[in-house]
């Protein structure tokens, strides 16, 4: 089983956001997870410019890590999207990230996958951001089956309190024994169903504009 995490913060590994992640992981990896995170500190991606190639032909055209990302994103059986809070949303960082994966939503190119958020903050209201992340999740296929957030003064001087090392070792643990079971959430699958049927008239109309996915909802006998 592999979990990869999209850790999108410019303080990298050794920031709030990575000592809570760190705690999520050893919830998976105390399940047999094999764990993997990319860091996204602003420098490896490039912002989309809204050229629709990745409609068209699959892949980007803009030469930076994001295709290898991608395949990372492909091959993973979990998912955990980790980031501050930054003005009550994600970070720049995470941002441009989601924004060039326009048709992995467009393809739920995910499906079958399962996911979860970890973010920190400076004063609280973190909820909004994971509805943001989940919204992602769910409409590229992935099933969100956990979130874990912590205010930046329960991460003081790199410790994390007690309570919040159990939830987020307990989310870790969740994430894996949803994989296991193939968890279906009744609310998700609406939604994804809804979302399906959405693609399915844009696939229709768009045909002749993006073959790429045109075809690949042909290939999935969604059309």
């Amino acid at each position: 089983m592999k979990i990869l995490t999209i850790l999108a913060t410019p303080s990298g590994d050794r920031g709030n956001t990575a000592i809570l992640l760190q705690e999520v992981l050893k919830g998976a990896k105390s399940l047999k997870a094999e764990c993997e995170t990319v860091v996204l500190k602003g420098n490896s991606i490039k912002p989309c410019t809204g050229c629709n190639q990745c409609h068209k032909r699959g892949y980007c055209k803009l030469k930076d890590d994001f295709e290898a990302i991608k395949e990372k994103l492909l091959e993973a059986d979990g998912i955990i999207i980790a980031t501050p809070n930054y003005i009550f949303h994600v970070s720049g960082q995470l941002k441009v990230f989601l924004d060039r994966c326009a048709s992995l939503l467009h393809c739920i190119a995910l499906e079958g996958k399962y996911g979860m958020s970890v973010i920190t903050s400076g004063g609280g209201d973190e909820f909004p951001i994971v509805q943001y992340i989940n919204n992602f999740f769910v409409r590229a296929g992935v099933t969100p089956v956990d979130a874990i957030w912590a205010e930046m003064g329960t991460t003081k001087d790199g410790h994390l309190d007690e309570k919040n090392k159990e939830l987020a070792f307990l989310a870790g643990n969740n994430l894996v024994e949803a994989i296991k079971n193939k968890k279906r959430i009744a609310m998700v699958e609406k939604i994804k169903e809804s979302h399906l049927k959405r693609m399915v008239d844009l696939m229709n109309y768009y045909k002749d504009e993006w073959p790429y996915e045109y075809n690949y909802f042909r290939e999935h006998n969604r059309l």
